[in-house]
């Protein structure tokens, strides 16, 4: 903009002629003759009047000027507003132009990344069909594994506690034989090989004489053909064939003989292969059948 005061008329020739001009009208009035005539008047009237004119110009021309210089400023301001204006039209048309790259770019990349995702998708959709088919295969294959194993457990205890009650009734003849020494080796044997198979869980168990009869741990051998039950308050009189638990779950109970029940008890009785097992208590639990 424009300095204002550049704008400003000097004043003093005006204030000067001013000056002179009621320093004329007074000397008119000083050196006439009284009563001033009408002429006279109206010169020092027109003197005043033309002096006071020059005295108000100058006042009237700075106003005049100081407009001008706002309306001159304020036409520079609108033009180097249009020119702004022109320049950031400009700009937003340059802008315009870089969105609109920047867009077709953008929807080519999301395209990309469409298809990208897609194709991940189908690979995903494969990967997990494929994981899920070979998870599958593992598990019938450990479930095969697990039953196999299952299987030579109830095997391998089957053999264990057959063997067991081959040594119980070796034992039990040992101790009926009337050889002392005999049958004190035959028990160090048993107990020596029943403190083997505790560290793998299999535990064999006996009633004691004059113990209660206790129908989950004990049962009496049963003639074939025929099912009875003992009576209440029955008491063991020995025990005929060893009970087992394993790793705490019972798999058979004892074989005993109860007092007045007329069951020889010279040998233990035969096994039986359609024995029927015990309730098992979970799927863990093996089958075992009577005592050789």
């Amino acid at each position: 903009m424009n300095d204002i005061r550049e704008w400003k008329i000097p004043k003093w020739p005006f204030l000067l002629g001013n000056a002179l001009l009621l320093g004329f009208a007074y000397l008119i009035v000083w050196k006439s003759p009284h009563p001033i005539s009408k002429w006279e008047i109206l010169a020092c009237f027109a003197s005043a009047v033309i002096g006071a004119g020059l005295g108000v110009l100058p006042f009237l021309l700075d106003y005049r000027a100081v407009g001008t210089a706002i309306q001159v400023n304020a036409l520079g301001a609108v033009a180097d507003r249009i020119q702004d204006l022109e320049k950031l039209a400009a700009q937003i048309g340059t802008a315009t132009n870089q969105w609109e790259t920047v867009q077709a770019q953008a929807e080519k990349t999301a395209a990309g990344a469409r298809q990208m995702a897609d194709k991940m998708g189908a690979e995903v959709r494969e990967f997990s069909q494929f994981m899920q088919k070979m998870n599958d295969n593992e598990k019938t294959a450990l479930r095969l594994e697990v039953e196999k194993m299952h299987r030579g457990e109830a095997e391998w205890l089957q053999m264990l506690v057959r063997v067991f009650d081959h040594i119980f009734a070796l034992h039990a003849a040992a101790a009926r034989s009337g050889q002392p020494q005999l049958a004190e080796q035959i028990t160090h044997f048993q107990n020596g090989c029943r403190d083997t198979v505790r560290r793998i869980g299999l535990t064999p168990f006996t009633a004691e004489p004059g113990e209660a009869f206790d129908a989950t741990r004990h049962q009496v051998p049963q003639v074939p053909g025929s099912k009875t039950e003992p009576p209440e308050g029955a008491v063991v009189a020995e025990t005929i064939g060893s009970g087992y638990t394993f790793q705490g779950k019972l798999l058979r109970p004892a074989f005993v003989r109860l007092r007045g029940a007329n069951v020889p008890s010279s040998a233990p009785p035969a096994p039986s292969a359609s024995a029927e097992p015990p309730a098992q208590e979970s799927e863990n639990e093996l089958p075992l059948g009577s005592p050789d």
